[in-house]
């Protein structure tokens, strides 16, 4: 497809002439769709709810929810509400359960938010006569959802869309993490970080009174059970602890250095102006260090998300 006015070519790589502002059509609507749809293009009334119909991210999104629930199970039930002292079964059991609840929100937020996906389709003549590009000028169109790229945009073959600043597809969430929800995904890693070190810390202090007095005072579940009970949580947190923990360190790196995981690894070298540190980090989490950075419920609308959960299903869409 071409014009006079400039040239459009067939790549996957992203070009600086489209910035991340630059990307929506007149009555296209980039966030809030449902991927996996036969539909190419939703209007800005007829908002969906995001969510990857992939298999294997829906099973690997099960297990963390099972996961998690499991260690609450663990943690409430065999370590802390058998325990004598009325004190340490509260704080540690608000400050676990609170910790948890915080990783599912911020796990839900990463899974249902939109990453960055750019309008399928926009790749046409009046959308790029409306760009205004100089004669000459090329811009690139990516072959698969046939979309205009804007800069630091990738395709997802498992979203199948291109995504803006896309770090890398998570089948733990089920989604990519993207422009738009980095942010969640990173107090995700937080928290299940936390939540497994602390899981850590209870096992090892309930193991140590167990092991001084008697094991059916300890629990209400049988010896034998509450020892396999608690290796199982000791190892699932061990590993969620060295995975979230590495993960958070590199999605914090890549932020204070305003490059995702895919540049990284293709040794782009950026054409944008970089966003170092503490700019970085306000870019991601919006406005100055305080605690909202670190609250998942920041900015969602209770009426719209029930407004969502409760519109008529079509196909393969959530949609009012």
């Amino acid at each position: 497809m071409q014009s006079s006015n400039h040239r459009l070519r067939d790549m996957e790589q992203h070009h600086p002439l489209l910035s991340a502002g630059a990307d929506v059509e007149t009555g296209s609507l980039a966030a809030g769709v449902m991927v996996g749809s036969p539909h190419a293009g939703h209007t800005a009334g007829n908002r969906t709810l995001w969510f990857i119909q992939d298999s294997c991210g829906m099973v690997c999104a099960t297990m963390t929810w099972f996961l998690v629930l499991y260690a609450e199970f663990v943690v409430n039930f065999v370590m802390l509400l058998p325990a004598k002292s009325f004190w340490y079964s509260l704080l540690n059991g608000a400050t676990f359960n609170s910790l948890a609840v915080l990783a599912l929100a911020s796990h839900l937020r990463t899974m249902l938010t939109d990453p960055g996906a750019v309008p399928k389709g926009n790749a046409t003549k009046e959308y790029m006569e409306s760009l205004q590009l100089k004669p000459g000028e090329v811009i690139y169109k990516c072959p698969k959802c046939c979309s205009i790229k804007p800069e630091r945009a990738h395709h997802c073959s498992i979203c199948k869309r291109c995504i803006r600043k896309m770090d890398h597809h998570c089948p733990w969430v089920n989604n990519c993490v993207g422009e738009k929800n980095q942010r969640f995904f990173v107090l995700f890693t937080m928290y299940i970080a936390l939540i497994s070190a602390h899981a850590l810390g209870l096992s090892g202090m309930h193991f140590f009174t167990c092991i001084k007095a008697q094991w059916n005072e300890c629990s209400e579940f049988s010896p034998g059970v509450s020892v396999l009970l608690l290796i199982f949580l000791c190892l699932e947190a061990i590993l969620f602890l060295t995975f979230t923990a590495v993960m958070f360190g590199t999605q914090i790196h890549s932020i204070c250095n305003d490059e995702t995981e895919i540049e990284r690894l293709k040794n782009e070298k950026p054409t944008w102006e970089r966003r170092m540190r503490w700019d970085g980090m306000r870019a991601v989490f919006g406005g100055p260090p305080s605690l909202l950075w670190c609250n998942p419920f920041t900015g969602l609308r209770l009426r719209r998300l029930l407004l969502l959960t409760h519109g008529r299903r079509s196909g393969s869409e959530f949609s009012v």
